[in-house]
């Protein structure tokens, strides 16, 4: 399989959320590792985002199409760029970062049928709901503006009253930072 990176350097790629009857979030643990992520993963050339989220969630899920129900996606591609140390600078095309389209799902089958040792080198090997905004917190740091606008954007469509208010423990600087890239990506009034 090989990525689709765009003539700015960035490969296209998903994420996946999914999210329970009671509006929690499956965050998963990387295996091996103690990092926690939601699923992701590139578009092979030829290939739609949305067929490319449902082969990501069979291969690191073990989730099929009928197990979800597609509650919706983010209207544009998301980018970030990678920090210098993780760029690849031996490989052709270069990728300097991600351009991600989110995808809200919720689990409709039985949690039984999540299975995270469907390929022969498993992503994540442990997995757990958790609140709303609590992935911001748990993902690797350069990938936390992407899941806060990602997150903001998902939110009707898991909570149709009003998503979580932002926890009281998100440090200034994340809120102040969040905020711009929202109005930015015209998500946020000028009030809001």
């Amino acid at each position: 399989m090989s990525d689709q990176i765009d003539e700015q350097g960035y490969r296209a790629n998903v994420g996946i959320i999914v999210s329970n009857d009671d509006g929690r979030l499956l965050l998963a643990g990387r295996a091996g590792r103690k990092g926690w992520q939601f699923p992701q993963g590139g578009v092979s050339p030829g290939e739609s985002a949305e067929e490319a989220m449902y082969r990501e969630l069979e291969e690191e899920l073990g989730l099929e199409p009928h197990d979800v129900l597609l509650l919706g996606y983010t209207e544009e591609w998301i980018p970030y760029r990678l920090p210098e140390r993780y760029v690849r600078r031996n490989s052709q095309p270069l990728c300097i970062g991600q351009k991600q389209r989110w995808f809200m799902l919720r689990l409709v089958s039985g949690e039984e049928r999540l299975r995270l040792d469907t390929t022969s080198k498993p992503e994540f090997d442990r997995w757990r709901w958790v609140d709303y905004w609590r992935p911001v917190n748990e993902v690797i740091y350069f990938k936390r503006r992407v899941y806060a606008r990602a997150l903001h954007e998902l939110a009707p469509h898991v909570h149709p009253n009003g998503a979580p208010p932002q926890p009281r423990w998100w440090p200034h600087r994340w809120r102040s930072v969040f905020r711009k890239d929202l109005k930015r990506a015209g998500l946020l009034d000028l009030k809001g």
